[in-house]
């Protein structure tokens, strides 16, 4: 036996989709009911473990057997519920570097990540059957009111159930089939595999914390809805159609009630409306929707696992997020965050107030330091790198000024600001002003954007008119030509490759297409894929690149591309690769989570933050000629510094 590929159907009453499998799997009432299997690719067989079959011995030696891999679909959740199933104590998991995952494998070709979408974009003869979602509902979740609908009380659904069970192992050998021809690289599932103990070690939270600011934001969130209900006499101040009426009954019209909406409305509002408001204002930001995260997805041992989706986002394969969402936490500015995390606790809603006043606010700012070390471990290190993004792209482009001051610890907002507007400008100092409109124009153009991007990242509310917008963006060009020759190379070369079926290279990138993929080959060996791309017409008229891949809208749709994209995509990409690069040189520390280009250690008193610093910044061997920069700081609960 090489491979066995698994596919399981459970039973909990834990509900999933809030909690991730950790907490699923360690439900008192989890079961395995169907365990699906298929050896080195011969036909599945099925074990019905709910009306008492058994695992053969050969399968159970398997399981935990270095030399055979397990694969499955989404491959942590087979592995969790089956180390459930084995009887291994809480918290501890079957080897993942045992373990190849087919969803990770199809997300590294560009396609879904879902069974059914990778089968039909594939056109297996044998597709994932669609009367799974009706049975999983019926026999693996208790109903409305908490039963439990048993086997031999249905047994044609049951046998039916059966057929799913063995058709997704079917389906699972067929795409592994279907991609052979692409397998990924080993250094990939090393990647993975750190990934895996990541998620399988978790990250402590405070509990105590969790459930404190869960029952204040309710009491606070009653008392802002009825003050106004009282100002507006209405019925559900949460509805924006009936506030929107409200306003216009008092003179106010308005077409949303956004953020920015709200806040230009604030400027003119006369003071009874600006109090409704103001009031409203704080009833959205007490929705903390993370603290109920934390609550349904904490294990017995109050840790959190199961956070991070390797090869989340398959343009570049970056991670993404799941259940807390650590890439999009509310960014903590207050001072005194012990002392009002201490008020929470003790439910002194009082001298919160008086202390730091809007107690919306602060839950929010308290979200991150809900996550904390746990004994016998005493703080975090957290340590990120300096404009990782930025430094990759100067150093991809050759735009050698931009290299110099990322080098030598320079202020790129200060200098792009400077170079653009002709003027020294540092900040808190000379021109400090500037620095804002060049940290604007750094965000915005350094993958084409142009007036859109800087509107959108608030030019206009710096009150830059168009012309002078466009003005910044020419002038950051012109400062900038290799960045802008990037884009075009990489737009010329992606067409010859598509129109020719021909290989180009720029740049230390390998651009080819093969058997309806563009691959673009980046440094570190890894390569981006798109699905059978194409030449098309943009809205202007000219050549434009279209793949197919999953849209805004999560569908599988025609997507439309073009050079500074693309390089959007490989710089995203090769920063994600030094992240790697660094959580593989400090994989022997407790790398509890990560977000974006940071990384989060569990540490003993013995580990320094420069030592930590000093991993992150090894160069990769393939990128020649890149200096990294990355800071650090320790702290008892995970803040920003």
């Amino acid at each position: 036996m090489r491979i066995l590929s698994i596919d399981i159907e459970t039973y909990s009453d834990v509900d999933l989709s809030k909690s991730g499998v950790y907490p699923y799997a360690e439900s008192d009432n989890f079961e395995i009911l169907f365990f699906g299997y298929s050896v080195d690719g011969h036909p599945p067989q099925v074990i019905d473990l709910a009306n008492g079959e058994q695992l053969p011995d050969d399968i159970i030696a398997a399981l935990t057997d270095p030399n055979v891999i397990k694969t499955a679909y989404n491959a942590m959740f087979e592995r969790i519920c089956i180390s459930k199933h084995l009887g291994l104590p809480k918290g501890t998991y079957l080897d993942p570097t045992q373990w190849h995952c087919t969803m990770v494998w199809a997300a590294t070709l560009g396609l879904p990540m879902s069974l059914a979408g990778v089968g039909a974009v594939l056109g297996l003869d044998k597709q994932k059957m669609s009367e799974g979602k009706d049975l999983i509902k019926f026999f693996c979740i208790p109903d409305k009111d908490g039963n439990r609908h048993h086997p031999k009380v249905h047994p044609g659904k049951w046998e039916l159930f059966k057929s799913y069970n063995c058709r997704d192992v079917e389906v699972e050998i067929a795409i592994q089939q279907r991609l052979a021809k692409y397998p990924v690289p080993n250094f990939v599932w090393n990647e993975y595999h750190l990934d895996q103990q990541i998620n399988d070690r978790g990250i402590g939270v405070d509990m105590e914390l969790v459930r404190h600011a869960i029952t204040i934001n309710e009491d606070i969130k009653n008392e802002i809805t009825a003050e106004i209900q009282a100002l507006t006499m209405l019925d559900n101040p949460n509805s924006v159609q009936q506030m929107k009426e409200w306003l216009a009954e008092n003179g106010m019209e308005t077409e949303s009630l956004g953020k920015q909406a709200v806040k230009e409305l604030l400027e003119t509002a006369p003071p009874e409306l600006a109090k409704v408001l103001s009031l409203r204002q704080q009833l959205a930001k007490s929705s903390v929707k993370k603290y109920d995260a934390m609550l349904s997805s904490h294990c017995i041992d109050d840790r959190i696992r199961g956070m991070f989706q390797f090869y989340g986002a398959n343009r570049s394969g970056r991670f993404s997020g799941r259940l807390v969402q650590l890439q999009n936490l509310y960014r903590n500015s207050m001072p005194h965050l012990d002392t009002a995390r201490d008020l929470i606790k003790a439910d002194d809603i009082e001298t919160l107030d008086l202390l730091f006043g809007d107690i919306p606010d602060v839950l929010s700012q308290l979200i991150r330091t809900a996550l904390v070390p746990k004994a016998p471990y005493k703080r975090f290190i957290v340590a990120d790198f300096t404009s990782i993004e930025g430094v990759v792209l100067s150093w991809l482009a050759g735009e050698q000024w931009r290299l110099d001051v990322f080098k030598n610890g320079g202020d790129i907002y200060c200098i792009s600001a400077s170079k653009i507007f002709g003027v020294p400008v540092v900040k808190h100092g000379i021109n400090g002003h500037l620095r804002q409109k060049g940290k604007i124009a750094e965000l915005a153009c350094g993958y084409g954007g142009s007036v859109g991007a800087m509107k959108a990242m608030g030019a206009q509310e710096m009150g830059l008119s168009d012309d002078e917008i466009q003005q910044i963006v020419t002038d950051w060009r012109d400062a900038s030509p290799n960045i802008v020759k990037l884009w075009w190379d990489v737009d010329r070369a992606v067409k010859k490759c598509i129109k020719e079926k021909t290989e180009a290279n720029v740049k230390g990138l390998h651009i080819f297409c093969e058997s309806g993929f563009l691959f673009i080959e980046l440094p570190s060996g890894r390569r981006l894929a798109y699905v059978k791309p194409k030449i098309g017409e943009n809205k202007f008229g000219g050549e434009s690149v279209t793949y197919m891949g999953v849209g805004e809208q999560k569908k599988w749709e025609r997507i439309e591309s073009y050079g500074p994209k693309f390089v959007e995509n490989i710089i995203q990409g090769i920063a994600r690769d030094i992240l790697l690069h660094a959580m593989m040189n400090l994989r022997d520390y407790r790398i509890v989570a990560h977000v974006h280009d940071e990384v989060i250690i569990e540490a003993t008193d013995d580990i320094t933050v420069d030592e930590i610093v000093q991993k992150m910044c090894i160069t990769p061997r393939w990128a020649r000629g890149l200096t990294l920069r990355a800071d650090g700081y320790e702290c008892e609960f995970y803040m920003k510094d």
